[in-house]
């Protein structure tokens, strides 16, 4: 025991010092990042303040006179229990009956609960109070031809103004105010949904939606309002087939909000789905561990039903070959088998054993899940046929998870093919992502005006669906109830140091300090930086706490069956540590996760926000995200104080209280677009990795410096060149032994 602090200890310590909140803690009531203090209608908060008044009134009025002295009420009971009690209590026997009976059929009782709509204002207010923004996009609706006027002579100032009238009329989008969701109870009052969905979501534990489920799930369910205070905003509503474009913070609960219109709308599809066996639904993902998780979440919605789910594997076929390729693999057996004749017997076993092989090959698992989950290039891969993709015109939804990585340059071309390969001329889309730009948004207009262009339509031309766009809170900004720190660290030595620190505190005196529990991520630019981060750090942890177990790296080169076992082990708790990169910034849910640490600067803010956004999901407090950064930095940190910078500010901090004070901020150096490119692109420079004399690749992190590296270089270096010199002499000696002599030259 250590005496220090046993002496240290105060009586009233532990009464003074209050519980750290932490994301690990459990669930919290209220997922919800915005609106807490907002009601949700402005006749229920009035009903409520009456209520609350008449309660205080009669609290005040019984705790006026203590029970132990108010010997008339005792007489009054007894003597009014006659009449008033007797019927009370055959009431309380009676509602206590109908709400077990109740309990036995609560999706009944959801039904026939019908809530009145909200108006106009109070569906405004409410979606404000969120920080909600529903806006048409690109309505994609035929322009009507105006009548032609007579040309006249136009001034260059009218000429203008005309311009700018246009060109104010194009980036003034047309807002929505949608019903929202207040609670997961009106999915099957209000909009329909089947009851066995309405029961698995109610199963597992979803009762207040967040923000971004409260805005999309009634748009993608077809129950709106119009905003119709004037007549020229009669035509303000929602089809019930859209294409959406949602832009929400990581951990608000995106891949809720797209299964459950999804599981519904394959529910729905009772005659379609009994005749068809295949894939109506494909959720693309950038990453395995993203896939699989889509899948665990899909599957628990839909348990019970008959929508299945399945992730894409090698080997599953989503398409049936056609009888052109059969024949080719057939012909191709048989003039191997033809080639060699040398002995009959022989030949004809082998020829048995190559048709076995075919027919093998040939029999693929085919995928009949309705939703397909999987990553583009698996997908891709699976329905080319030489050089061609097949079509696949069953189906109906396509969803890219993290929108703005799939249409990078790095999978634009496999997420694109895959897109123009769903030829259903009622395709819906929908893409989701924590951050995306402007050019993501024209990308996604011009894909579908090709699409619809070289779409083969039947007689009936369908009517294209709208592209709205839905944004909570402020646009790629991370999630505000995380605590960030920028750590500035000056070198590498410094960085591990302070990563060592955060391992093992030694003292939180300071209230800035930052503090970290286990269970953390902690990111690296590369993936030989995080096996170096990892070697260095593997001993750091006690036995008696769990020794090297406790500490793993996960990086892209690990086989998946070595990834798996990695992420389950952390879910469950065996790893407190885990090193890794950007294969885990994405989409990945660790709801028990404390704290994330960037130990390599990231390459963008965009990576900034989803790197930090693994802790604090679901709107829990206590996570804290530390970013070290050292002088090769400076030049990109701007990006990251400035994402930094809004989080606090949505928060509510106080300037006093701000991590990234305004001098920092104009002190740091404004990176260009040419630095940020080649920054996103290759990252920092120094940090890649770097080939030594032999070959081998080695990232430099440790805590030694500079001379005491370049000592032990110059003593290897001794090492090596005696070794050499004594190598060189006994080869000089065996030589000269093993030499005859032949006389002197001419």
């Amino acid at each position: 025991m250590n005496v220090f602090k046993l002496l240290s200890r105060t009586p009233n310590a532990s009464q003074t010092a209050p519980a750290q909140k932490l994301p690990s803690s459990g669930a919290v009531a209220n997922p919800q990042l915005f609106g807490h203090d907002e009601p949700h209608g402005q006749t229920k908060s009035m009903n409520n303040t009456r209520k609350g008044k008449r309660r205080r009134d009669s609290e005040t009025a019984s705790a006026a006179i203590p029970a132990e002295l108010d010997f008339f009420s005792g007489a009054s009971r007894k003597a009014g229990t006659n009449g008033n009690d007797e019927g009370s209590s055959v009431a309380k026997t009676k509602k206590e009956k109908r709400r077990k009976q109740s309990g036995a059929d609560d999706t009944r009782d959801v039904v026939e609960n019908n809530e009145e709509p909200l108006d106009a204002d109070e569906c405004r207010r409410i979606l404000r109070s969120h920080k909600l923004k529903i806006v048409v996009l690109e309505d994609f609706a035929p322009a009507v031809e105006e009548p032609k006027k007579e040309k006249k002579k136009k001034s260059k100032k009218r000429k203008r103004e005309q311009e700018e009238a246009e060109k104010a009329k194009k980036q003034s989008k047309q807002q929505l105010f949608p019903q929202p969701l207040t609670s997961f109870a009106q999915l099957r009052s209000r909009h329909g949904i089947s009851r066995k969905l309405a029961e698995n979501i109610k199963a597992q534990g979803y009762t207040m939606p967040t923000e971004v489920q409260l805005g999309a799930l009634p748009i993608l369910l077809g129950a709106h309002t119009r905003e119709a205070q004037d007549q020229d905003e009669a035509a303000n509503a929602v089809e019930q087939d859209i294409d959406l474009l949602t832009i929400a913070p990581t951990g608000s609960g995106k891949t809720i909000a797209f299964l459950i219109p999804i599981i519904n709308s394959l529910l729905a599809e009772r005659d379609e789905s009994d005749s068809h066996e295949g894939p109506r639904a494909i959720i693309l993902a950038p990453t395995k561990e993203l896939a699989s998780q889509i899948v665990n979440e899909a599957r628990k919605l839909a348990a019970g039903t008959r929508v299945k789910a399945a992730l894409m594997k090698k080997g599953m076929e989503i398409v049936t070959r056609s009888e052109g390729d059969t024949s080719v693999e057939q012909s191709v057996a048989s003039a191997a088998s033809q080639d060699e004749e040398g002995s009959a017997s022989e030949s004809d076993a082998e020829g048995k054993v190559v048709q076995r092989r075919k027919q093998k090959r040939r029999r693929a698992e085919q995928v009949k899940a309705a939703i397909l989950v999987a990553t583009p290039l698996a997908l891709l891969n699976a329905l080319k046929t030489g050089e061609e993709v097949a079509e696949l015109p069953s189906i109906r939804q396509l969803v890219l998870d993290e929108a703005d990585v799939l249409l990078d340059p790095l999978f634009r071309e496999q997420t694109l093919s895959v897109w123009n390969a769903c030829t259903n001329p009622s395709l819906r889309v929908g893409l989701w992502s924590a951050t995306m730009g402007s050019n993501i948004e024209a990308l996604t207009i011009n894909t579908i005006n090709d699409r619809w262009s070289n779409l083969p339509f039947p007689p009936t031309r369908p009517v294209r669906a709208p592209l709205i766009r839905l944004v909570v809170g402020l646009k790629d900004s991370a999630i505000p109830n995380i605590d960030h720190k920028l750590v500035y660290a000056a070198t590498e030595q410094g960085k591990l140091l302070g990563l060592r620190q955060l391992l093992h505190p030694t003292s939180v005196s300071s209230a800035d300090a930052a503090s970290l529990r286990p269970p953390f991520l902690v990111f690296t630019q590369t993936i030989p930086r995080a096996i170096a981060l990892h070697s260095e750090l593997l001993y750091d942890i006690p036995p008696e706490a769990g020794g090297s177990s406790r500490i793993a790296v996960l990086h892209a080169d690990l086989s998946s069956t070595a990834r798996d076992t990695i992420m389950t082990r952390f879910r469950r708790g065996e790893i407190w540590v885990l090193i890794t990169t950007d294969l885990l910034a994405r989409g990945v849910d660790f709801r028990g996760l404390n704290g994330v640490v960037n130990y390599d600067v990231p390459n963008s803010a965009a990576a900034y926000v989803h790197r930090v956004g693994r802790t604090g999901r679901a709107g829990r407090e206590g996570g804290v995200a530390v970013t070290f950064y050292t002088q090769e930095d400076v030049p990109y940190v701007k990006n990251v104080a400035n994402v930094i910078r809004a989080s606090e500010k949505l928060r509510g901090v106080r300037e006093e209280n701000e991590s990234v004070k305004q001098w920092l901020l104009d002190a740091l150096p404004t990176p260009t677009k040419r630095d940020k490119q080649r920054l996103k692109k290759r990252g920092v420079e120094a940090r890649r990795t770097v080939k030594n004399d032999e070959g081998k690749v080695h990232a430099r992190i440790s805590t030694k410096s500079g001379y005491e590296r370049r000592l032990e270089n110059n003593r290897s270096g001794a090492k090596e060149g005696s070794r050499r010199r004594e190598g060189g002499e006994r080869k000089l000696i065996t030589q000269a032994s093993e030499r005859e002599f032949d006389g002197f030259e001419e």
